[in-house]
């Protein structure tokens, strides 16, 4: 198997047996957790958190992922941390990783996380940006995972705005065989260049489709969103407007195959991008994926940490890197 990334910034050239590995291994947290038998792989070891953006799930299961691991984790925000703040990006990575062990970012700047992996020695995770929230995505894969879905082999219908997280299931798409339809209204189509790309690697399994109604039917995984995500809500009313015909509701719902599971990333604005009638219901399984947050955390941050190499007492080392990958260069 080829070794861990160093950093988690996106999707992009994570190797599929390394990512069933990520899934094995949070399966063996999950059963131990609670149990004499736990494992605290990250005692003594800290997570710095850099958090601009509001959060329960990824706050909750870093923190306490961290704390069920043997470890801490320290808040910061954008005053400590920011592209425009009164520390260069370069100089928060360097300090950062010399007093902790993995920086978490959640963000609206991806550059902001590019940059602190480009400069961090220690690994960086990319908890949510404008462009894309690859954790979200690699927990709904590993929900799915347990499903017993293969993951090589089903359709994912993609019904909402093309936002962070579709970009993710993009990229995610280049990992798995799974076929991706995409529904989404004219003048809020994903990231051009992202999408024309994937196109290209998978050879035609990604697709955009006008209608939801086209996305959906036969598939195996419905996927919605919200229409509104953080820093758009002066866009709400019109957005709302422009979104109609793409909630998730039973008739949509009952397009797909019959054993299909509705899946949201949360925080849902029932009513809106799904009804109370689905999200709520039998083929539901949003509280399936809020919880693998947690058990899929911890099994990334561990293996991005055991990828690390020790700190070295005497010589600081610093790390040019490509935003998924690092190359140590000795300074």
């Amino acid at each position: 198997m080829n070794p861990s990334p160093r950093h988690l910034v996106g999707l992009l050239g994570l190797e599929r047996e390394w990512v069933l590995q990520l899934f094995a291994d949070a399966d063996k947290l999950r059963a131990a957790r609670g149990t004499a038998k736990a494992p605290k792989p990250l005692a003594g070891k800290t997570a710095a958190l850099v958090f601009h953006k509001p959060s329960l799930r990824t706050r909750v299961s870093v923190t306490v992922g961290m704390h069920e691991l043997g470890g801490d984790a320290v808040d910061l925000t954008a005053v400590e941390v920011s592209e425009h703040g009164r520390e260069s990006v370069a100089d928060v990575a360097n300090v950062l990783s010399g007093m902790c062990d993995i920086i978490v970012a959640r963000t609206f700047s991806h550059s902001l996380v590019e940059k602190l992996a480009q400069h961090a020695s220690v690994p960086v995770i990319n908890a949510l940006t404008d462009h894309s929230h690859p954790c979200q995505i690699l927990a709904d894969l590993y929900t799915l995972w347990r499903q017993d879905r293969n993951l090589d082999d089903m359709t994912v219908a993609w019904v909402g705005d093309g936002n962070n997280v579709l970009h993710s299931w993009l990229e995610a798409a280049t990992i798995f065989g799974f076929r991706l339809r995409v529904a989404v209204p004219d003048g809020f189509e994903p990231d051009a260049g992202l999408f024309l790309e994937i196109e290209r690697r998978t050879e035609g399994r990604v697709r955009r489709v006008r209608d939801p109604e086209e996305a959906v039917r036969d598939c195996d995984v419905i996927y919605t969103d919200t229409w509104t995500s953080m820093g758009q809500e002066a866009e709400a009313q019109w957005r709302r407007i422009a979104f109609a015909g793409f909630t998730v509701d039973a008739q949509l719902m009952s397009l797909a195959k019959s054993d299909a599971s509705f899946m949201h990333c949360l925080p849902a604005h029932r009513g809106e991008e799904v009804t109370d009638e689905v999200i709520d219901g039998p083929q539901s399984i949003v509280l399936d994926e809020a919880e693998n947050r947690l058990h899929l955390q911890k099994a990334l941050m561990v293996a991005l940490a055991a990828a690390t190499p020790p700190r070295e007492s005497g010589k600081r080392k610093r790390e040019r890197v490509s935003p998924s990958l690092a190359v140590a260069v000795t300074a």
